[in-house]
């Protein structure tokens, strides 16, 4: 079994219309769900994290924003917002203060990630050698690879690679569109995945029903061995 995380996001971006997803959501056996710091206010954040924690969510913050100044912003505002972790972003040594004392998972992005919407570079390498750095850190729980943003990398032996060099769990989001590539992270020792803009486009079974995708995706994470 592999962890499926729904974002309500879209192209890196909070979905408008997030709120209204979460009650009908609350009844479709998903665990986990998250959003995203861009297309979000502080105070929309935290209606979707409230209305989220409301429903029986464990919930999720990916920082995509692209400076130091936004990206610590968007920490406060997650932090204010209350949600259980806060995936992404580019800046630990400015972050990792931020969150002394609370009981937030932290999980940074390992590599270079650059633009918006987000693109891993860098080898397989260095990538791992980013990921064991960052999650020997205090306060860093484990990472957040944009495995199928990267342009040239086997998405299997990157995938395989940080698993093995974090001490902690590997979420592999970004671009996952089909079954094949859950069942592959899955293989490869990814913790989870995240799904958002495939199913608001409606690319698996049961669209354009959001609901009827998220249980189909559940189906295919909860099949693997």
């Amino acid at each position: 079994m592999i962890n499926f995380i729904f974002m309500l996001t879209h192209s890196d971006s909070t979905v408008e219309d997030a709120l209204d997803h979460v009650d009908a959501l609350s009844s479709s056996g998903l665990r986990y769900i998250g959003f995203k710091d861009i297309g979000a206010t502080p105070s929309r954040q935290k209606a979707i994290a409230n209305a989220a924690r409301d429903a029986g969510f464990e919930t999720f913050l990916e920082v995509v924003s692209t400076t130091r100044e936004a990206e610590i912003n968007s920490v406060h505002a997650a932090l204010e917002a209350g949600v259980d972790w806060i995936m992404g972003g580019t800046q630990p040594d400015a972050v990792l203060p931020l969150l002394q004392g609370s009981a937030v998972k932290y999980c940074p992005f390992p590599g270079r990630v650059v633009g918006h919407p987000s693109v891993l570079e860098g080898t397989i390498a260095e990538i791992a050698e980013s990921a064991r750095d960052l999650t020997a850190r205090d306060g860093v729980f484990g990472v957040d690879l944009l495995a199928y943003r990267h342009q040239s990398a086997d998405i299997e032996e990157l995938t395989r690679a940080v698993v093995t060099a974090s001490k902690g769990p590997v979420v592999a989001a970004g671009s996952v569109v089909r079954d094949e590539q859950i069942a592959m992270l899955a293989h490869a020792g990814a913790w989870g995945f995240t799904i958002g803009s495939a199913i608001f486009d409606g690319l698996f079974p049961g669209a354009p029903d959001v609901v009827a995708q998220v249980r189909y995706v559940l189906s295919v994470a909860g099949a693997q061995g």
